[in-house]
Order: structure tokens, then C-alpha cells, then sequence
């Protein structure tokens, strides 16, 4: 990652927000932020009315102001743009700036996310802003990063996007033929035989609701128009970015991503943005695993990169159904297993509690009582303090990670708008399962797109690979052949990029790699359930069951009920130098846990530490230092004896080989290995 220039520690912060505060209570922000060691704020994310009051007019008094206040107390900053909520006396000037929704419905002004992207007067304002800000801000040395927008979503599907949507496409397939094919409108009619013809797919078109859920009679449509609309607020994104980089061309850019935010490709946005940032707000009742995970997923659509955390609560969100308080304990813990998995900054939203409208009751490190001496301050407090104190240890350090899942969004947009053969088949799902059982092994794995080289793994994972696109067989034909363990599952290479069925035989590409062939896949309803043996132990077949036969492959269970018993259900296929498994089913945490921990012996992949259940060991190598993390998710003690010699970078206490640490609940230890080629597997 890189954030700014000559940053040798991690950057604490958080979105401030003092416009909406009377100037005394400036200072006092000042005191208070020193005093928790924060050392970097977020600026003017949600200024625009207050910048530009007209047309053609500007008003930058009270951002001077806290500009140079901010510089006077030392602190860093991340300048953002503004651009993620227009002003109202654009939406009466410029209609055309407003959403229209999914049901054909015209927004009116109000809330956020409610420009269209494809709006010329959008575009049009929000690149000029950019501009404006960059030019005038660009001699402050202290302006580390800027920020586009914030939280890019909104999907529009007004007259504007529907004819940008048809010189997307025609720009896309050439040929009114050729989209024809791709949209397979052979069927039921939808020949089209000119691109004015062609309407963009929501509840007015192609789109119905059907047991609660959003579902398309033509995918292909739908698909490219996911495609379109990503594109199109990525093109939003890269208007303002071409204006910064005019006036500040060194200071790197980037927007706040939403982990498996799934609107938005983000593998392709990673592509436009100098590094990676996001906000992580876990529900109550997310496992530390799916935490973990959506960082990984951070840290991976950008080639591995450490990222920023740029926004968390300190304390609690405000906008979920039950709004949890994080524990004692648990901001700090949730802020180090971030920078556990690449997190290189960890930030709040926001520095101030607000006083009204939507936000007054989300957690903010400055609470409504304006005090220093609160649990939630206190703790952001000594998280600073440790921060300080461990400087730049882990900074840009990677994941030495020798095992991958293949994560892709256009995957799953294609597989969850498939019409059949489960309403119940859900893509992430799918991952975690997977994810979850190497991450309480210890193992740690990168997230990978389907551009992403496979050389450095030795295992790769690929759930639900419903979409096999042009040429990824190739790459894990090779992979294989030359060694390596691929793991794909139940309705995996189905059909091409267009949606389009592969013919000659599921699972299609991959037929040959797996050494099976699927002639059937039978959908259990809710309550429904097969079962296979595996290793000696009962593990349940649930969702989908894929009747399969062999062709080469060895089968490793069978399914024990039904017309289809003693056919295969998990099967293992030798191919050139290495192997491919193929698990027909899902089934629950116990057989992912148990396969999962047989794939890593036979590849010989060892944990980065045996802890107890629910104790987390994550390594970072940053140079030559490699530094781990223990993080007792627990709410109860626990001991983690250590497997090589270590100095805990808080306390400075030396652990050698076997010793112990006793840890208590939502404990923390940060340390270093002081013998780094013991550590490595």
C-alpha cells in the first residue's frame, strides 16, 4: 500500500467532520485527538453543498480554516472530494442527475448515493469539484491520500443509462448478430434487429419477483447490465481521479470499498485505484472467519497489497436491525486481526458523534458527553499508544500464503440470477465454507481473482465456479499438471462468460481436470437431506447433489440414499503431477473442517500455529521481520504454547519454544520472531 510518502507508522485516525460543529469545539477536538496519539483525519466527505452554493460559485472559507488548523496540530490528512451527495439545487436545476430505481421509479433529491452515473451534469459538477479542491489544496505536504465520493453505490436505470447501456454493448459485441447470440434471444422471441431496441433489464422489463427474491427470465441481459453499471460508476470514479492527478500527480488515490459489496466488481475497480480502502462493519453475529475474510478479499483484488482500514466503530453501528456495543476489548481485537490480514492504517468513523439525522446514535471516539475519560475513548486511547509504540514492524508486509480461493464477481452474478436449480445456492456461501476450515487450521490463504497467476500456491480453491470463462481451464490445467491441488465443487463449469450452457457434458471445461462427468444435479428443499461417508464418519449432502460418473477419477464417498446411493459424492482425479478433487455436495462445517485438514497434509502445508478453538495466529513478513499475531476471539481465557522463539513487540517479555502465554478473553499479543526461518512452512 501506499499511503502518502514518508509514513513509517501506522496511520490512526478517522473521518472528521468539524463543519458540523460551532468553531470552539475545534480545539477541543485537537486536545482530545492528540491525546488518543491520532495522527491522521478524513476531511470533506460530505461537503458538496457547502463548496459549490451555484453553478459557477465556490465557497472554500470554512475548509481553509480547518485545513490549516489540522496542519498547526500535526495531523495528516485524507482528502476527500465530496462528490457522494449532490446538492439540492442541482437536482432542481439538472433533473437529470437523479436515479431513477430498479422499479422504474424517478428519485426525488434527498440521502446519498442518488446521482445517476451516467448523468452528464453529474459528471460533469463532480470532475470540476475535484479539480477545484486539488488545485487549491495542492501545496498542504500534510495531504497524504485523497478519497473519491464515499461508499460508491446507486444503480440507475433512467433514460440516460439505458442509451449509454446500448452504446456499451455495441461497443462490446460489434454486431447486432453477435449480441443476439450472447443474449440467446432466440428464445421466446427477443430477437432484436436494432440497438434502440434493446431496454435495460429491471421489474419493468426482463425482472419479476418470485419467493421473495429478484429473479430474470434472461440472464444474459441482466448480466452485461451488472457488467455496464460497475463500469459506469468506475468511470464516475475515474473523471475525479484524472483531475487530481492533474494538480497532485504523487499523492495516491483511492475510494472506500464495502468487502463483498456485490454491485460492484471490484477486481476491476482495484485496477483504477493507487491502493485499496474499505469499511468493515461486522454484524454481531459475523465469526471472526468472515471477518477475516473480507480482509483477505481486500487484500487480495489488489495483487496481495496491504490496504486501509478506513472506516469501524469504535463502539457500535446504528443503522443494523440490533445495534451490539463491541465488548470490552473487542474494537482493539478487531483493529489488530485487520492489520493481521494487510491492514497498513486503522480508522473510525467517525471522531465526533453527530448530533442529528441519521448517524447521531453511531459510536464515534468523541462521545456526546464530549469526555476523555469514557470506555470507548479510553480504548481507542490505548490502542493509539500501542500503534505508536510498534511503528512501521508490520508495514507493507505480505501474507506468505501458499493456498488460494478463486473469488469472482461476475461468478456471482451469473450463478445467483441462474433460473435453477436451488434458490438456496448462495456463491459466498460456498467460499466460506472453505475459507472457514482453513482459518481455524491456522492456514492462511489469498484471495484470487481469475486474472491472478498461480504459480506461488500449492492448493487452489474454486467453489461455485458456475462461470468458467475463456482460457481459466487453461490455467488450471497447468497448474495441476505441474503439481499443484485444485478443489472445485457441485455446479461448477456450467457455462461461459456469456452465460451460455457449455455443451458435451457438465462440468464442461473442466471435465477433463476432474476426470468426472455430471449427468444430473437433484435440488433438496429446505429440510431435505442425503448423506455420505467419508473417512469413516456420517457428514450430510444438502442443497445440491450432483449425480456423477467416472471417468478416470477415484470416487472417495457415495451418497447413501435415493435412486442415486453408491454413486460418487467427493472423487479425487491424478492428473500429470498433480490432483483434483471434485465435491459433489455441500455439507456442514464437521466434513469441510476434517477434508480440508487431509488436502493440507497431503500437500504438505502446515499450520502458522496449533492453537485452541477460537484462537487466531496470523503472520506478516515485512522485510526480513515476521511478525504474529495471536488474537483470542474468545470471551474466555486461553493458552497458545509457542512452537519457536518470540519477543512480544508490547511488553518486550521473550517467549522460547514451548513456553506458554496465557491470554484473556478478546486478549491481543503482537510479537516477532526472532528465528524467521523456523517460521516459514
Amino acid at each position: 500500500m501506499e499511503y502518502g510518502t514518508n509514513i513509517n507508522t501506522v496511520l490512526y485516525g478517522g473521518d472528521y467532520n468539524p463543519e458540523q460543529w460551532p468553531k470552539e469545539i475545534w480545539l477541543e477536538d485537537m486536545r482530545l485527538m492528540k491525546k488518543a496519539h491520532i495522527n491522521i483525519v478524513t476531511l470533506n466527505t460530505f461537503s458538496w453543498a457547502a463548496l459549490q452554493p451555484s453553478e459557477d460559485e465556490y465557497c472554500f472559507d470554512t475548509l481553509d480554516q480547518i485545513m490549516e488548523l489540522v496542519r498547526e496540530n500535526g495531523l495528516k490528512v485524507c482528502m476527500a472530494t465530496s462528490t457522494g451527495a449532490h446538492p439540492a439545487w442541482m437536482a432542481k436545476r439538472h433533473p437529470d442527475i437523479l436515479r431513477t430505481e430498479y422499479n422504474g421509479m424517478k428519485r426525488k433529491f434527498g440521502g446519498r448515493h442518488n446521482s445517476c452515473p451516467n448523468s452528464p451534469t453529474y459528471r460533469l459538477y463532480a470532475a470540476k469539484l475535484a479539480r477545484q479542491l486539488a488545485g487549491r489544496y495542492k501545496d498542504y505536504d500534510n495531504i497524504v491520500a485523497w478519497h473519491i465520493s464515499n461508499e460508491f453505490g446507486g444503480e440507475c436505470y433512467c433514460e440516460n443509462c439505458e442509451k449509454a447501456f446500448r452504446e456499451w454493448l455495441k461497443h462490446r459485441f460489434g454486431t447486432i448478430e453477435e449480441l443476439n447470440r450472447v443474449f440467446y434471444t432466440s428464445f421466446w422471441g427477443h430477437t432484436f434487429y436494432d440497438w434502440d431496441e434493446v431496454v435495460l433489464p429491471n421489474l419493468q422489463s426482463e425482472h419479476f419477483m418470485a419467493d421473495g427474491m429478484d429473479r430474470t427470465m434472461f440472464q444474459g441481459i441482466t448480466l452485461e447490465y451488472r457488467r455496464f453499471m460497475s463500469e459506469s460508476m468506475l468511470e464516475c470514479f475515474r473523471l475525479e481521479y484524472e483531475e487530481i492527478k492533474k494538480e497532485m500527480p504523487e499523492v495516491p488515490i483511492t475510494t472506500n470499498l464495502m468487502g463483498f459489496y456485490k454491485p460492484l466488481d471490484y477486481q476491476r475497480w482495484a485496477e483504477s485505484m493507487d491502493f485499496i480502502s474499505w469499511d468493515a462493519y461486522p454484524a454481531p453475529g459475523d465469526t471472526p472467519a468472515e471477518t477475516a475474510l473480507t480482509h483477505d478479499l481486500m487484500r487480495g483484488i489488489k495483487n496481495q497489497q496491504s490496504f486501509v482500514l478506513m472506516e469501524q466503530t469504535p463502539s457500535v453501528t446504528n443503522w443494523q436491525p440490533y445495534n451490539k456495543l463491541k465488548r470490552p476489548g473487542q474494537m482493539r481485537l478487531l483493529s489488530y486481526q485487520a492489520a493481521a490480514h494487510g491492514a497498513d492504517a486503522i480508522q473510525f468513523f467517525q471522531i465526533r458523534r453527530s448530533v442529528g439525522a441519521c448517524e447521531k446514535f453511531h459510536g464515534a471516539v468523541i462521545d456526546h458527553a464530549g469526555r476523555d475519560d469514557t470506555r470507548v475513548f479510553r480504548e481507542v486511547e490505548q490502542l493509539g499508544a500501542e500503534l505508536q509504540q510498534l511503528g512501521g514492524a508490520f508495514l507493507e508486509g505480505y501474507t506468505p500464503a501458499r493456498t488460494a480461493i478463486y473469488f469472482d464477481w461476475e461468478n456471482w452474478w451469473a450463478l445467483e440470477y441462474s433460473a435453477g436449480p436451488s434458490i438456496r445456492m448462495q456463491y459466498l456461501d460456498a467460499v466460506r465454507d472453505y475459507y472457514t476450515a482453513a482459518f481455524e487450521l491456522n492456514i492462511p490463504v489469498n484471495i484470487i481473482g481469475m486474472d491472478d497467476a498461480l504459480d506461488a500456491y500449492q492448493v487452489v480453491i474454486a467453489p461455485l465456479l458456475y462461470m468458467t470463462k475463456t482460457g481459466i481451464d487453461d490455467k488450471i490445467r497447468k497448474f495441476v499438471k505441474e503439481g499443484g491441488t485444485f478443489i472445485t465443487t457441485y455446479f461448477s463449469g456450467i457455462v461461459d462468460e456469456h452465460d451460455l450452457v457449455i455443451q458435451g457434458g457438465y462440468p464442461g471445461r473442466l471435465r477433463d481436470i476432474l476426470g468426472i462427468w455430471v449427468e444430473e444435479n437433484d435440488a433438496l428443499p429446505e429440510g431435505e437431506r442425503n448423506s455420505f461417508l467419508y473417512k469413516g464418519s456420517i457428514y450430510p449432502a444438502e442443497i445440491l447433489c450432483d449425480l456423477m460418473h467416472l471417468e478416470g477419477a477415484e470416487a472417495l464417498s457415495v451418497y447413501e440414499q435415493d435412486f442415486y446411493q453408491q454413486t460418487p459424492a467427493v472423487t479425487k482425479n491424478l492428473f500429470g503431477k498433480g490432483c483434483a478433487y471434485y465435491v459433489g455436495t455441500r455439507s456442514n462445517h464437521a466434513f469441510y473442517h476434517h477434508f480440508m485438514k487431509d488436502i493440507f497434509k497431503e500437500a504438505g502445508i502446515s499450520s502458522t500455529m496449533v492453537t485452541p478453538n477460537g484462537v487466531e495466529a496470523a503472520i506478516r513478513v515485512s522485510g526480513d521481520r515476521e511478525v504474529l499475531f495471536l488474537m483470542n476471539h474468545n470471551a474466555g481465557e486461553a493458552r497458545v504454547v509457542m512452537n519457536g522463539d518470540y519477543v512480544d513487540l508490547l511488553s518486550g517479555r521473550r517467549y522460547e519454544t514451548g513456553s506458554f502465554i496465557e491470554m484473556n478473553g478478546r486478549d491481543v499479543y503482537v510479537l516477532e520472531n526472532c528465528d524467521r526461518q523456523s517460521f516459514i512452512a
